[in-house]
């Protein structure tokens, strides 16, 4: 079984060359298309039903044609005008294309301090996971029209690797204008190979890969590979494939061989413990009854504020904390839904008491399984 086969939730990445059929607008047919098969893959109509997420390069691609330009600026509030523009366009061919099939979807725009900044790393967390709870496209895209160069992702390749390891996907599809890697430049080197198949991170690939992207975009097959190392880092593969094969997308998760894919060498789960297990120092902790206790350790359960007995030391919202048993051992970590200021106030106190006690709700839980690790 392949990695986009077993695969439930999946970033898929399209480039501006594709998106704007190489700057010449909106490649309205290319976004239908892509859009049939990712609605198809939601609702379960190609196997089990899929969790997909859109990373769309093209708004600023869009905006340069909106405005006339031939080529792509290089002033900082040039390059915002024509996102601003284009952003318009951009999202409501998505819109339209997925609503044609009866598939809801959202607009999400980020910049790198918001992945960078702990609390809006689970905010940004929190809404991607309820719009897949609830069967919508996000269709993400850089928040090109605010950023400058200190916060700047530089490709939508990046962004894409980032969202996947914000959302722990299984796999990451990059879809270009190239069929995949190949050892050499194919179009200079009549010797270069095909890589069908590679380990991600593996340095060699990044000699193979060479070259910038079209005047259109920013990318070249360099930062996909880099993307692929990056994603790898949380257990996420990478597939890279040209984004004009027919029903590309249905025939990866089918099974069938497209392109290349670069396997991350940890699994998810294990990336993300690792991670957690990692921090030698942490700011505080949580002190739990011996039910809660149990439950973590013995039936995977999330840490709920009402098990809670005590908190120590000082912590922020997406701190990774430790978890205590009444004896005071530590038996788990994850990462805080709460200060600890609010924690404090919420020992004890049911889940559906939160948005009394601290006159808002973030999380009905204090440590979500799936953000913790238990130790044993």
């Amino acid at each position: 079984m392949s990695v986009v086969q077993e695969a439930r939730r999946i970033v898929v990445k399209v480039g501006s060359s594709l998106v704007t059929n190489e700057g010449r607008g909106l490649d309205e047919a290319a976004i239908g298309e892509w859009a049939r098969q990712l609605a198809a893959l939601v609702r379960g109509q190609e196997g089990p039903p899929r969790e997909l997420i859109m990373v769309s390069s093209g708004a600023v691609a869009e905006g340069m044609k909106r405005l006339g330009w031939k080529t792509r600026p290089k002033e900082l509030h040039e390059l915002q005008a024509a996102a601003a523009v284009g952003q318009m366009g951009l999202v409501q061919m998505y819109e339209t294309k997925l609503r044609d099939h009866q598939v809801g979807s959202a607009q999400v725009l980020l910049t790198h301090a918001d992945l960078a900044d702990r609390e809006r790393y689970l905010n940004a967390r929190s809404t991607l996971l309820t719009l897949l709870r609830l069967g919508v496209v996000p269709v993400i895209n850089e928040n090109d029209t605010v950023v400058n160069d200190e916060i700047k992702f530089g490709d939508n390749d990046t962004l894409g690797a980032l969202v996947a390891n914000l959302v722990d996907a299984d796999v990451l599809i990059i879809l270009t204008d190239q069929p995949g890697l190949y050892t050499a430049d194919p179009r200079s080197n009549p010797a270069a190979e095909f890589v069908h198949q590679a380990r991600a991170g593996d340095p060699a690939l990044e000699t193979m890969a060479g070259g910038a992207g079209s005047s259109i975009g920013k990318g070249g097959m360099l930062t996909k590979i880099l993307a692929a190392k990056r994603a790898a880092g949380s257990g996420t593969s990478t597939v890279i494939a040209w984004g004009r094969e027919h029903n590309v997308l249905l025939r990866l998760c089918q099974g069938e061989s497209i392109g290349t894919a670069l396997l991350a060498p940890t699994q998810k789960l294990q990336a993300r413990k690792q991670w957690m297990l990692d921090h030698l120092q942490l700011p505080g902790a949580v002190q739990v009854d011996a039910g809660a206790a149990a439950k973590l350790q013995t039936a995977g359960k999330s840490l709920l504020p009402i098990g809670m007995v005590a908190v120590s030391g000082e912590f922020s919202r997406g701190d990774v904390i430790a978890v205590r048993n009444p004896e005071g051992k530590e038996i788990a970590r994850g990462l805080a839904n709460y200060s600890s200021a609010e924690a404090r106030l919420l020992c004890k106190h049911s889940s559906s008491e939160i948005a009394q006690v601290l006159g808002y709700s973030a999380e009905p839980e204090m440590l979500h399984r799936d953000n913790m690790v238990v130790l044993h």
